[in-house]
């Protein structure tokens, strides 16, 4: 990234189940990507663009963007200035917690739209990030958990449950298996088509239709999401680039870059510099 463009990955060892991510763009998009957990993403500066399926929400000052769990999205700057932000990334057992404590949701709950404006919530994220770097570890518990209470009350909802049994939802589910299980040597769109007994057309359309996305671009998120856990877990970057199944593919660090922001080594760097409890600065 250029001089004019950061991204900071933490993590804090008294929010062991949170992501914090502190970054500027102004020239980077981001290809459809999902995360396994919540976002909440408070716009610090400029103007974001998230897109989702079901269209594109603009974000600037005073915006949260929150998503939820497992929905496919992309991300780019809307204004020439580029936007900033400071985001959360709780995991979504954290935030089931938290809505049965402090609401009366039910099920599971999530957000219809991508972007809110609400400045206090925003004012909220932030101060997690602040407290989580001044080694805070009591005000970035509690800043997260009345944030999440905020936005949850004020903007979420139960989503609704659907049991659809169609064929073509059961051939996207058995594809999604397949392609995790044989990520280092997926099958052609033409031979995981032939081997669930339906056609690629028909294939292709019930797995956007499912997923949000084609499979080509759903295994490349999964393939990233992977290699960042290996990455944190200490693995070296051509190791985890090998294990799902980029070493065969020229550049296997761009497919990172894209959708994490950083190539692998530099977020391996960053995630080690890790918000340490009583300490005032990341070490």
């Amino acid at each position: 990234m250029g001089r004019d463009e950061w991204t900071r990955h933490r993590r804090y060892d008294r929010l062991p189940h949170t992501d914090l991510l502190r970054a500027r763009y102004v020239r980077r998009t981001f290809p459809p990507h999902a995360h396994d957990g919540y976002v909440f993403g408070a716009v610090t500066g400029g103007v974001g663009e998230v897109g989702l399926p079901e269209g594109t929400g603009r974000a600037g000052g005073g915006s949260v963007v929150v998503t939820n769990p497992e929905v496919p999205h992309t991300a780019r700057a809307g204004a020439p200035g580029g936007w900033a932000h400071a985001t959360l990334y709780p995991a979504s057992d954290t935030v089931a917690a938290i809505a049965a404590e402090t609401t009366a949701l039910r099920g599971t709950a999530g957000f219809s739209e991508a972007v809110v404006h609400d400045p206090y919530a925003a004012r909220l994220i932030t101060g997690v990030h602040r407290a989580a770097e001044q080694g805070d570890a009591p005000a970035a518990d509690i800043l997260l958990r009345v944030a999440a209470t905020r936005l949850l009350r004020r903007h979420g909802g139960s989503l609704p449950t659907r049991t659809v049994r169609t064929a073509g939802v059961r051939n996207a589910a058995r594809a999604r298996e397949i392609l995790l299980e044989r990520m280092t040597d997926p099958p052609t769109l033409e031979r995981l088509a032939a081997e669930l007994g339906t056609g690629p057309f028909p294939l292709l359309r019930a797995f956007r239709e499912r997923h949000g996305m084609p499979p080509h671009a759903w295994l490349t998120d999964a393939r990233v999401r992977r290699a960042r856990r290996l990455l944190e877990e200490g693995m070296a970057p051509a190791g985890a680039a090998a294990a799902v199944g980029f070493a065969d593919q020229p550049h296997p660090g761009r497919h990172f870059s894209r959708i994490v922001g950083v190539p692998p080594g530099a977020y391996q760097r960053e995630r080690a510099r890790t918000y340490k409890t009583g300490r005032g600065r990341p070490v």
